[in-house]
Formats: C-alpha cells, sequence, structure tokens
C-alpha cells in the first residue's frame, strides 16, 4: 500500500519529535507555568476581601 501525502510541515514536525522525544514534555511543563492556577485558598480569599476599603466610585470626588 502505498504512504499516504503528508505536507512538508507534518514531516517536519514528526522529524523535530523524532529528534527531540522530550519536546512534548517541556511544552506541557511551559504551558502550566502560564496557564494553570493553583488551587484557591478560601479562608485567606475571604481575610482579603474583608480587608478591603470601600472605593468611592468617582475616586477624585470627596465629599466633605
Amino acid at each position: 500500500m502505498p504512504a499516504m501525502y503528508q505536507s512538508d510541515i507534518t514531516q517536519f514536525l514528526n522529524k523535530l519529535k523524532a529528534d527531540r522525544p522530550q519536546l512534548e514534555d517541556e511544552q506541557r511543563k511551559g504551558r502550566s507555568l502560564l496557564w494553570d492556577k493553583q488551587p484557591i485558598d478560601l479562608e485567606e480569599r475571604a481575610d482579603q476581601q474583608a480587608s478591603r476599603i470601600a472605593q468611592t466610585p468617582y475616586s477624585y470626588y470627596q465629599n466633605f
């Protein structure tokens, strides 16, 4: 059976993955640094919200 057509880009990616098998793990690590969020500590979040100071709608206008 003859081989199916592969574009130049597909051939390049297949060769790159064969030459550098750790590439996908490196990509996953980079993705996790940028996109994966740490779990939210609900007690700490409640403390932060409780310590906030309410801001006036227009901060340059003060009711004297």
